[in-house]
């Protein structure tokens, strides 16, 4: 009866804990992938590159920032 329980109560740890690490996981990844700035950031510069965002179908400007390589996209 004892092993069991202890069964029971393993598989009902893991079953929260894959709950809890889900949760944490897709919170994560809602924020990283909201864009929170509208203005253009300083020291990024205008390209003629446009791209497709291929979720939502909006046409978005590339810019971008020679002194570390980053892109940055706003919707036109």
């Amino acid at each position: 009866m004892n092993i069991i329980n202890i069964f029971i109560g393993w598989q009902v740890l893991s079953i929260f804990f894959l709950i809890v690490l889900g949760i944490i996981s897709w919170l994560y990844f809602d924020k990283r992938y909201k864009k929170s700035e509208t203005k253009v950031p300083s020291g990024y510069i205008w390209t003629d590159e446009i791209s497709i965002d291929p979720t939502s179908g909006k046409r978005e400007r590339v810019y971008y920032n020679p002194e570390t390589g980053d892109r940055f996209y706003k919707e036109e």
